[in-house]
């Protein structure tokens, strides 16, 4: 710098005053991560950097505070029950708390109904939002683009229960005749075959609630892969059609790998979910007085409906604590799905 341009830096600081953005701003880090305040060159921590950095910290222990009053308050509650259980509560199929004096309850076949009806939803509609989201980022003409993920966001706000109702009274008629064609040709197989043919024809069945779930949680799904499938560079879809790749050469090779992290959290979510629906099960899926098969044509209970067929023999705490203690298990359950799909969005679970 030549002495003109210091000369007139010292009478500009002289008549107004040292310019506070002529230096760089410096964060004070209490911690990994956690930023107090910024301040500049001076030493003046701005307020508004202050104010928010504490109510985004706050917001943080409290939605963990929450979280784990809940955890704890569901525990608290359980413990009772599960003391006075006469059966294993994880091992167990039988359920039987209408008698306050001999509570015998086991979680066993609501989580193994629970996780395969919710599977069976997520491996419907994991290759059908993964379709939609290609064709609305990469196919779809301009126009178009903005309606059709509009017409896909809009079965979100559909209520579970008109789900449940347009299952009950549109869908499981609909599919009446491919369960019994499925169930003729391949009921050998253990996933296609029942024990009542009758459930099989009324359609009420882990067939019927695994794609009224499959749809419900198509939305999820499909939004988190159309957002991130929109963010692949444009630098690299063009040098992939420099080389001559085709369209779908370039959805292969680009689009899918950078949005892999995306799709599969998304679907994680999807299944977290799933896991907790509640009405639309209650009102499709049968209840089965036998043990549960890991097939598609039997009926059953997930936790989530469970609880709710169960609300009205409630009559004492320890029967309270029965139910509570199988949602703690759903609890612990979805936690652990939505912790899985956060660290995959954080870029640790896909390589």
């Amino acid at each position: 710098m030549s002495e003109f341009d210091d000369d007139s830096r010292r009478r500009t600081d002289k008549l107004f005053g040292p310019d506070d953005n002529s230096a760089p701003s410096t964060a004070t880090m209490s911690g990994p991560g956690t930023m107090t305040g910024v301040k500049h060159s001076s030493g003046r921590i701005r307020p508004g950097d202050a104010i928010f950095s504490g109510m985004a910290r706050g917001s943080a222990l409290f939605v963990t505070a929450v979280i784990g009053a809940i955890g704890v308050f569901l525990l608290w509650q359980a413990l009772p029950a599960l003391r006075a259980n006469e059966v294993n509560f994880l091992t167990s199929r039988e359920w039987s708390t209408f008698n306050p004096e001999r509570l015998a309850f086991g979680v066993l076949d609501l989580f193994a109904v629970t996780v395969f009806v919710s599977g069976f939803a997520l491996l419907l509609a994991m290759p059908v939002a993964l379709g939609i989201a290609i064709f609305i980022t990469q196919y779809a003409p301009k126009h178009l683009k903005k309606s059709l993920g509009y017409l896909v966001d809009l079965l979100a706000a559909v209520p579970s229960v008109v789900y449940g109702l347009w299952g009950l009274l549109v869908l499981a008629p609909t599919l009446s005749p491919v369960a019994g064609f499925l169930h003729e040709h391949l009921g050998w197989f253990f996933l296609f075959s029942a024990d009542n043919q009758g459930m099989v024809e009324a359609g009420f069945t882990i067939f019927t609630a695994g794609i009224v779930l499959a749809v419900m949680i198509l939305p999820i799904i499909t939004a988190i892969t159309r957002e991130v499938f929109a963010q692949t560079p444009t630098a690299q879809i063009e040098a992939a059609l420099a080389l001559g790749a085709t369209k779908w050469e370039v959805v292969r090779t680009t689009v899918i790998p950078f949005g892999k992290s995306g799709y599969v959290s998304g679907s994680m979510l999807g299944l977290g979910r799933a896991l907790g629906e509640t009405m639309a099960i209650f009102i499709v899926l049968a209840t089965a007085s036998a043990n549960f098969r890991a097939s598609l044509f039997e009926g059953g209970q997930t936790i989530a409906s469970k609880i709710a067929s169960g609300y009205a023999e409630i009559n004492t705490d320890l029967q309270a604590g029965a139910f509570i203690a199988a949602g703690l298990v759903l609890f612990l359950l979805t936690f652990v799905v939505n912790a899985i799909a956060r660290s995959i969005v954080a870029g640790k679970g896909v390589h």
